[in-house]
């Protein structure tokens, strides 16, 4: 658009504007239009929804510019931006967005009875004996004591076995046991005095599943961040 276009859709809500207002503001590092090989300025709508940012901090908040410059980087920077009738708020941090790919905490403790024997989970994650034998080697794959496998098993194997495809053997993946053992090991300290019996003489609500989801949570955050890492 040519600045021209930009004071029409602007004018409507804020009469005063004017061209020289324009040129003020991106004077001011408020909003910077690109400019074409000739040296004439175009702006998106991305700027126009910015001088319009500017324009109502100003007259509904009386923001100064100093204000309204942080509150565009703090925007910029991906903040949540104040609603309606929040005059005195600046941009938040938003809350964490929920994952929905995380497991919930009754998901963690609830599980069908399933018994697999060994041909069978091999079977239904299409591993050989070999990498099966290895994967119990290092420990990923333990029967209980009646020999057979369960639900969380066979998401073991077929997790192995995809991962397999990229290069991973089960020797690689030894240290993912021993991070959730560790895990785990932490949980059941954390939770121990949270367990037994209630003001009320009954037992207190076991939160094992609710520290475990929540630990589930960092990690997979920790391994986002990592990953947004250059």
């Amino acid at each position: 658009m040519t600045i021209g276009s930009v004071l029409e859709q602007l004018k409507p809500d804020f009469p005063d504007i004017s061209i020289s207002k324009i040129r003020f503001l991106e004077a001011e590092g408020l909003v910077t239009p690109e400019r074409t090989a000739s040296g004439y300025r175009t702006y998106s709508q991305e700027d126009v929804d910015r001088l319009r940012y500017v324009l109502t901090a100003q007259r509904d908040r009386f923001w100064p510019l100093k204000v309204i410059r942080e509150s565009l980087d703090a925007l910029d920077r991906g903040l949540t931006p104040p609603g309606e009738g929040a005059e005195a708020v600046r941009p938040q941090p938003p809350r964490p967005a929920e994952d929905p790919d995380l497991p919930t905490a009754a998901s963690l403790t609830r599980s069908r009875r399933l018994q697999l024997t060994r041909a069978e989970i091999a079977t239904a994650a299409g591993l050989d004996d070999e990498t099966l034998t290895a994967l119990e080697t290092f420990g990923l794959l333990r029967p209980d004591e009646s020999g057979h496998f369960g639900e969380a098993a066979l998401a073991i194997a077929h997790a192995a076995g995809s991962l397999a495809a990229y290069g991973l053997e089960p020797r690689h993946l030894r240290p993912f046991r021993t991070a959730a053992d560790r895990e785990i090991g932490l949980v059941q300290q954390v939770v121990r005095p949270h367990r037994g019996t209630a003001r009320g003489g009954g037992p207190r609500e076991d939160p094992t599943a609710e520290v475990l989801r929540l630990c589930i949570a960092l990690h997979t955050a920790l391994v986002k961040s990592g990953l947004e890492q250059p």
